[in-house]
């Protein structure tokens, strides 16, 4: 079998193939998570490369709509995309680590302020409920799914604060965040995230704009110890 045969067996191996419900094939939203998932589960490696044929024959899908999956990955800086080449997982190194994380700390805490003014009871329902899926992923072990609510939780947060430009800034951040928790990090991926993200949920919904903002640096600064040992 050629190299390339068997790199693409590798990630058939990894992803397989997507039931079809109702004869619908699936979305570009459908999967986005499952290839998401697959990368933070490294069940395709950070070196590892793979194309929009191969993707598109293993989900049932067209190479136009693998392409919008890959382009959202690529604007998050999850994967690379570079003309006439394959795509490529990312591999953030400790430097560009601590700039993202820097960055997060400085705009999270006025995205939370903005939460604070804005959140309606909707969109605190909305919160809890994601907390609540990934408190579940923790609990059964789904350690790939409940890292990758982890960062939706904050991008949701983003978009309650109402800034456009804010929201785009973390949602090139966040899940590239996502892949080096998923890469790099030295424990078992923490059960007080879930914890702490209730705890932000609480003071957004009583609008009490300090102590959001003092547990949102807090959570960030606990995710930077925990990345860095």
């Amino acid at each position: 079998m050629s190299a390339h045969a068997l790199q693409r067996h590798a990630v058939s191996t990894a992803l397989p193939a997507m039931r079809l419900v109702a004869g619908k094939k699936p979305s570009a939203d459908d999967i986005y998570p499952r290839l998401f998932d697959a990368i933070l589960e490294q069940r395709i490696a950070p070196a590892s490369r793979f194309t929009e044929e191969g993707l598109g024959e293993i989900f049932g899908v067209s190479r136009s709509v693998i392409r919008r999956v890959l382009a959202k990955l690529s604007h998050q800086q999850v994967i690379i995309l570079r003309p006439n080449q394959r795509a490529q997982v990312a591999t953030p190194d400790t430097r560009q680590t601590r700039q993202i994380l820097e960055a997060r700390r400085m705009t999270e805490s006025m995205v939370v302020q903005l939460a604070c003014a804005q959140a309606t009871p909707t969109q605190v329902r909305q919160l809890r409920e994601l907390i609540a899926r990934e408190r579940e992923c923790i609990e059964r072990d789904q350690r790939a799914p409940a890292i990758r609510l982890s960062g939706e939780f904050h991008l949701q947060l983003a978009a309650i604060a109402g800034n456009a430009p804010l929201a785009q800034f973390l949602n090139s951040l966040v899940p590239l965040t996502s892949l080096i928790i998923a890469q790099y990090e030295s424990q078992a991926y923490s059960c007080c995230t879930w914890q702490e993200h209730m705890a932000i949920t609480d003071a957004v919904e009583r609008r009490d704009a300090d102590h959001a903002v003092n547990l949102m640096t807090q959570h960030l600064n606990h995710l930077a110890h925990r990345l860095a040992h």
